[in-house]
């Protein structure tokens, strides 16, 4: 809907000849939607702000099937009458994770039988890890001597997304350093000034300044070889729809650390594929890092099990038997 249709050009993931872009025009955008939406057998939403389209689709061709694909904290909440009536009105809900599925189900009165699970998969374009391997480029830029022991955190720093956990990350490395000194955190991605600064007082305050990075934006071209200089990928978030980012983590061969309290589980195996801890206890975070740095390879990322779960492959098969019912 806010793309031109000549963003499609060169871009791996919509080819240009199933690709329209609307410039912003929401009017336009429905109205074609809902035109080509009556003639089709299947419609499938990909967030939850297109169920209007939907529900004029449905009043129009009652056979045509609606399928709502559900991330996250768009469903978390109390919808309006309005809302909830356009949710009602899909014939399925396929939810990222357990954690939403479950949250469809109690908030929304939606039936079990209406709802089902399809994980997040590795994107097939995600370039190919090579483990193991620091980049001497980013060891150099970072200050990070190759036998540092680096945790990473891959996300935006703004105080709406607090709620990824570094603030508990930072308080657990004030603790490990005292036995660890060679222990750095990267927290890698963007940022906000007024959240750089909040995290720029925890590190004074911690006395952490030589064991903190933090990188600003990363270009994609870099972001392989910022997950293959970590050691530890750690992220107790408590708002994640799935953490897609855990499943990249692994897929470039890093342990990950994650919270217990969101869809986290699912991008985990729910433990079977790394650590799950209370996200509000540094403590608890400090006993996940020391029980990965005790035994590292015992806790390195089952490849097959992350493939026969998250691969493209077993995504598409997951696909086709959710949306032919």
């Amino acid at each position: 809907m806010h793309d031109a249709t000549d963003d499609a050009l060169g871009n791996i993931y919509f080819p240009a000849e199933y690709f329209v872009g609307y410039n912003a025009s929401k009017a336009a955008f429905i109205k074609d939607a809902v035109l080509e939406g009556v003639k089709s057998k299947v419609v499938i939403l990909s967030h939850f702000n297109l169920l209007l389209a939907a529900w004029l689709i449905k009043k129009i061709n009652p056979n045509t099937k609606i399928i709502l694909i559900a991330h996250g904290i768009e469903v978390w909440d109390k919808l309006n009458y309005r809302q909830t009536k356009m949710l009602h009105n899909c014939d399925r809900v396929i939810s990222v994770s357990s954690f939403t599925k479950n949250k469809i189900m109690q908030l929304h009165n939606l039936p079990e039988e209406k709802c089902k699970v399809l994980n997040n998969c590795i994107d097939p374009f995600l370039a190919k890890p090579a483990f193991k391997i620091k980049s001497n480029v980013l060891l150099k830029r970072y200050g990070i001597a190759k036998d540092d022991i680096v945790l990473l955190t891959l996300t935006r720093l703004s105080l709406k997304d607090r709620y990824k956990g570094y603030a508990y990350v930072l308080k657990a490395l004030s603790e490990i350093v005292k036995t660890k000194t060679n222990v750095k955190y990267i927290l890698a991605g963007s940022y906000e000034a007024t959240e750089k600064k909040y995290i720029e007082t925890l590190i004074e305050e911690y006395s952490i300044k030589n064991n903190v990075v933090i990188t600003g934006f990363i270009a994609e071209a870099e972001l392989a070889d910022h997950f293959s200089l970590a050691d530890i990928y750690v992220m107790p978030s408590i708002k994640e729809g799935f953490g897609i980012v855990f499943v990249e983590a692994m897929y470039y061969g890093i342990p990950v650390i994650a919270a217990n309290a969101d869809g986290s589980t699912d991008a985990l195996l729910q433990g079977k594929l790394g650590l799950l801890t209370n996200p509000e206890s540094a403590n608890e975070v400090i006993v996940a890092i020391n029980k990965m740095l005790h035994n590292y390879k015992e806790h390195l990322p089952n490849q097959k099990l992350l493939m026969d779960n998250f691969g493209y492959t077993a995504y598409k098969n997951k696909l086709e038997a959710l949306i032919n019912f």
